[in-house]
């Protein structure tokens, strides 16, 4: 937390209120906070039981004095020109209800820039959230990376906090699907990964359907073709170890009765209607050992 907080200090443009959010914590976290001396700025600290992200997300909008909202987890920090050039991204593109920048993802203790499904000489402009996601599955709002007009969070009604994984995830489609979303293609943020996994949704857990973003009721939005076609790659990908386990099956079967196998990459055709599950499970076996000892080899080479 002490580095997230430090980050936004020192950024180069100033006019901003810090809001800090304590989620129930019970390591030292609140300690870090009242030994950076916080008194000299404009800040909050706002305390509540253990309610997960979204509610936290939530309760600090709405404590929120300013029309602007950027969000910033414990983990991860914020180039010193975040808020100066996002400042300057929404004053170009006023009309966006939602802004993004390019991020770094920190894993293993490299940096690796996100590649953001833009053309490589966009610097800066309007983009089609759907259409750019797909290209990579890059992200391009990550929420760490992202400004909303707290007019457009509260009239979504916010993080939904039952969803569990993938929260940000179905708040910035409902948005983009109403309001035009301004990027600018330039790191301004990272993403901390080197972070324990039972400290992240994402890893081996399996949700139940009202907890994972997955298995929304998307009726309506899935009547638009680019979010059905980014809708569909990430359901592919994601749903696997659900297909592989039996978990969720009804509404797994249901999803991927819908899928327009016609559009994606013949291995997921293969994955979940051709190959037998014993083998598929194998081959994700060794993909995930690979991926282990490749992770130990850069670690190691460190």
């Amino acid at each position: 937390m002490q580095k997230a907080i430090e980050s936004v200090l020192a950024q180069t443009y100033q006019e901003f209120e810090l809001i800090v959010v304590n989620d129930g914590s019970s390591d030292n976290s609140l300690e870090v906070v009242h030994n950076l001396q916080l008194s000299t700025i404009n800040y909050q600290l706002l305390t509540q039981t253990n309610q997960g992200v979204s509610v936290a997300r939530n309760n600090g909008v709405k404590a929120a004095q300013y029309d602007y909202i950027a969000f910033l987890d414990a983990d991860d920090w914020w180039e010193p020109t975040y808020l100066e050039e996002m400042k300057r991204l929404i004053e170009e593109f006023p009309e966006a209800g939602v802004y993004g920048s390019s991020y770094f993802k920190v894993k293993n203790g490299q940096f690796i820039q996100a590649v953001i499904g833009v053309g490589p000489n966009f610097n800066c402009g309007l983009i089609n959230y759907f259409q750019v996601y797909a290209k990579t599955m890059y992200m391009p709002l990550w929420t760490g990376a992202t400004i909303i007009k707290k007019s457009i969070f509260e009239s979504e009604k916010g993080f939904k906090p039952e969803l569990k994984l993938g929260e940000d995830f179905d708040l910035w489609v409902r948005v983009a699907l109403n309001y035009p979303v301004a990027f600018v293609n330039k790191p301004l943020s990272n993403y901390n990964q080197d972070v324990d996994l039972q400290y992240r949704a994402i890893g081996e857990k399996l949700y139940r359907p009202e907890e994972h973003m997955l298995f929304s009721n998307y009726v309506e939005l899935i009547k638009n073709p680019d979010f059905r076609f980014l809708f569909e790659r990430l359901a592919l990908y994601g749903l696997l170890p659900y297909y592989l386990s039996g978990k969720n099956k009804k509404e797994v079967t249901e999803i991927l009765a819908g899928i327009d196998w016609a559009k994606h990459e013949l291995k997921y055709k293969l994955y979940y209607r051709i190959l037998p599950k014993s083998l598929v499970i194998c081959w994700t076996f060794v993909l995930k050992l690979c991926s282990i000892l490749k992770r130990k080899k850069l670690v190691g080479s460190q």
